[in-house]
């Protein structure tokens, strides 16, 4: 048995015809129109989506690769339209369809007073289809059509609240970052097509191993190995899109999109992409040992110090956004050591839980209208019960709680990397056990900020305002209540429940979030489940190392309480429970004590200022520079101007010439007639 095509293109379809009827007929659909034309668009690729995942698994469908439409051809080069759906892709379907899905019915809540509504909704279909596109495609070509989309909609849509300066420099910073980790993707594509002449994925999986031993001279007097430089370059593009150090900058600032579209992007789309893409490229990875060294020490450089950072923020999204950086570096390092299988597993139990966090961390927004500092939150369990428990099940799965699906995510990679001797695996092994201290610590940390202890805000009754959600614009950015200001921590109504358009979103997510990893474990981790969409060569089957102590899920889950992984957990929740429930003065000694590692990463390790004054300085001073030599010095001054004025002083020496007397032109002609003759003379002696 084989999958249907019209099944296939309906699934990446549905969503852009969704889009399209928002984006260009919003105003004659209306809001009602939009939001039921992209929610039913997603629905009908999420339903179709789990129907391709069943017939893969259970109903013995065959893999699809399929060109369905030529998009050029150059001699004997040609790019396709096509799919390539086996278990791999189908996962990734089921995972970014079903995120998307909630997505898109939370945001009929949150977005509500939006005058942007129909736009909103139109970006985050578009984003969808994006990001089947770019996991259904079955070549090279197709694959950077759906990352660079990926990145136009994600630019759009960080930037949605367009009149707020920082979200304008959030979505550029965004654009820009990513541009210089596409620059190294489409180069490592252009290897692949130099060296294996072609741009399909399964004809260049078969002649991977022809690329061993050949090389390519970039430097003068060093040769450099194909499978190498075509790692790195292709690992360069995964470090942008999926926010790796030091390319990670962007992902932080995307917070100034509205909620639903952090979810959207840091769960289940665009910072997975990067994931996706080494985990497809498997064959190739595998043929170069120093590529997945420089993958390992990246990811857990990222796994662990961009955590730290999230100790220190107050926005309770900035807190969230940090974890996805760090839970990202742990996939990254799953993949450094061959692991992509359970890179691609923490990847989806990831994608539930951190959708759940922060479309939990939206609800909170919501609840405390528009108040995203923790510093005035404190006691909403009593007002948001509903938010309460789906952020706890969120936050447990997150710092990795036996029997959560985060933990068996988690444990496994932390595992397998302590089974690698690849190089850098010690780093990369006390990189990701610290991280565990480090998670868990600023997980408690926010929830007991925002849900525990004495209430830090005040209900201003008896004020004039405007209501839960007439200020929605103006919190969003939009101009025209610029007079509607509001001080921190004073409410002008007791924080509240959200709608359930918000609530059954978040108890969707918090299932999965629970149980996932419990039932999928085993099949995925430890068995043969993705078949041969993933490559890895037996010296370097780390998880099949750790298949002979799989017993099972439950017993992986009661031996994780005997675990260094879970202790360190239990320390970081220990610490936070005493500082943030019971002693929170305690936080301000250890700030006024450990200052100089308080202002270290309250700066974010001066990243931004060094990217700020060496290339957005140096490309402003480069272009003034440019700008007065050659612009204004060469082609204005000389070229343009230098040739208008020696043209002008020739014809002033010309015009002397025609002075209009007959006996000037007599002497002239008599002068002339004495040099040819002089000429003639010569040439004949």
């Amino acid at each position: 048995m084989s999958l249907s095509l019209s099944i296939l293109l309906t699934i990446a379809l549905a969503p852009l015809v969704g889009s399209i009827l928002a984006g260009l007929f919003g105003k004659v659909i209306g809001r009602a129109g939009a939001h039921t034309a992209t929610l039913l668009g997603v629905a009908i690729a999420c339903g179709l989506s789990f129907y391709v995942l069943y017939q893969l698994v259970w109903g013995g469908a065959q893999n699809f690769n399929q060109d369905i439409y030529t998009w050029f051809q150059v001699g004997q080069y040609h790019a396709s339209v096509g799919f390539m759906v086996d278990r791999l892709t189908a996962m990734m379907m089921v995972v970014v369809t079903f995120v998307s899905l909630l997505v898109h019915l939370y945001t009929i809540g949150y977005m509500a007073d939006d005058p942007g509504y129909q736009r909103f909704f139109s970006y985050i279909s578009l984003f969808t289809f994006s990001m089947l596109m770019l996991v259904m495609s079955n070549n090279f070509m197709q694959l950077f059509f759906g990352w660079e989309a990926v990145g136009l909609v994600s630019y759009l849509l960080i930037g949605f609240w367009y009149k707020r300066p920082t979200a304008i420099f959030a979505n550029l910073k965004a654009f820009l970052v990513n541009r210089v980790g596409d620059f190294g993707f489409l180069l490592g594509i252009s290897a692949i097509l130099y060296f294996m002449g072609t741009l399909d994925y399964q004809t260049a999986f078969d002649h991977a191993p022809e690329l061993v031993g050949k090389t390519l001279q970039i430097t003068q007097n060093h040769a450099w190995d194909a499978a190498t430089v075509i790692g790195i370059l292709l690992f360069i593009g995964a470090m942008g899109k999926s926010a790796q150090v030091p390319l990670h900058v962007w992902l932080p600032d995307s917070m100034e999109g509205p909620t639903p579209i952090s979810a959207l992007i840091h769960a289940a789309t665009m910072v997975t992409a990067g994931i996706f893409m080494v985990a497809r490229m498997s064959p190739l990875f595998e043929l170069t040992d120093a590529a997945l060294s420089f993958i390992l020490v990246i990811g857990s450089t990222t796994a662990l110090f961009t955590g730290l950072i999230g100790i220190v923020q107050n926005d309770i999204k900035r807190v969230i956004a940090y974890s996805t950086l760090s839970q990202l570096g742990y996939m990254t390092v799953a993949l450094g050591v061959s692991a992509y299988s359970g890179a691609v597993f923490h990847l989806m139990t990831h994608a539930f839980f951190k959708a759940l966090l922060f479309l939990g961390a939206g609800s909170v927004i919501i609840g405390m209208h528009h108040e995203q500092d923790m510093r005035y939150m404190g006691g909403l369990r009593k007002y948001m019960p509903v938010t309460w428990i789906t952020m706890w099940i969120g936050s447990l799965a997150l710092a990795g709680t036996p029997f959560f699906s985060g933990f068996y995510s988690k444990d496994a990679i932390i595992e397998a990397v302590g089974e690698s001797h690849r190089w850098g695996a010690g780093y990369a092994y006390f990189c990701v056990l610290a991280g565990v201290f480090v998670t868990s610590l600023y997980s408690f940390r926010l929830l007991y900020m925002t849900f525990h202890g004495k209430e830090r805000f005040t209900v201003a009754h008896g004020h004039a305002h405007h209501g839960a959600h007439a200020s929605h614009d103006d919190a969003h950015g939009d101009t025209h209540k610029e007079d509607v200001h509001h001080e921190p921590g004073i409410l002008e109504h007791a924080p509240h429940e959200s709608p359930w358009v918000v609530t059954v979103p978040l108890v969707l997510l918090a299932i999965p979030s629970i149980l996932i990893g419990f039932f999928t474990v085993g099949p995925m981790l430890f068995g043969d489940w993705f078949g041969k969409a993933i490559h890895v060569n037996e010296a370097n089957n780390v998880l099949g190392e750790l298949a002979h102590e799989f017993h099972g899920a439950l017993n992986m889950a009661f031996h994780g309480f005997t675990a260094a992984p879970f202790w360190l957990a239990f320390a970081g929740f220990a610490v936070a429970t005493y500082v943030y429930l019971f002693n929170p003065s305690v936080a301000d000694k250890a700030k006024s004590a450990l200052k100089p590692v308080y202002e270290l990463l309250n700066h974010k390790y001066w990243i931004d200022e060094l990217y700020f004054a060496v290339f957005a300085k140096g490309g402003v001073k480069l272009g003034e520079g440019l700008s007065k030599v050659g612009d204004a010095a060469i082609i204005d001054g000389a070229i343009v101007n230098g040739s208008a004025s020696l043209v002008q002083r020739i014809a002033s020496g010309t015009r002397r010439l025609q002075s209009g007397f007959l006996f000037h032109y007599a002497f002239a002609m008599i002068l002339g007639l004495i040099l040819l003759l002089g000429g003639y003379w010569l040439i004949g002696q």
